[in-house]
């Protein structure tokens, strides 16, 4: 169990490293005003999307549910997991809604700011520090 713990531990890491980084290439992209500059953006979305954010979330949604497998109606008796697993489907709707924005910026459809890109990449900080007090202090 422990093992399987770890690498979930591991995997959100890694998750979130590509959800913290590949917005803050939105906000970099968005400001962007040369044309190779753009396409170096491209390739550097997709790849930390494809290569590494998207196998990351796999990973950590299969040892998240792998441990909760482990003891199911003691977990699902408790409130914190529920809030928490809120907050995995919220991030996860936020995942692929970043890999939506991959496609609007590979196919030059941007219509939003730096600015904008500054705040959407907020959005999991809150959620990883909501994640982690659930977890770890279990406070309902």
């Amino acid at each position: 169990m422990l093992w399987v713990k770890a690498l979930h531990i591991v995997s959100m890491v890694c998750w979130f490293a590509g959800l913290f980084y590949l917005p803050r290439l939105f906000v970099y992209h968005a400001a962007c005003e040369d044309e190779p500059g753009r396409q170096r953006f491209k390739i550097m979305e997709r790849k930390l999307y494809r290569g590494i954010t998207t196998p990351s979330m796999v990973a950590t949604v299969v040892f998240g549910l792998w441990l909760i497998g482990y003891n199911v109606e003691g977990y699902m008796s408790q409130g914190w997991i529920h809030a928490k697993l809120l907050l995995v489907v919220l991030l996860i709707g936020y995942h692929f809604y970043c890999g939506h924005l991959v496609k609007v910026f590979r196919d030059d459809q941007n219509t939003r700011s730096h600015v904008f890109y500054r705040w959407f990449n907020e959005m999991p900080v809150l959620a990883l520090v909501a994640v982690v007090i659930l977890a770890v202090v279990k406070p309902f």
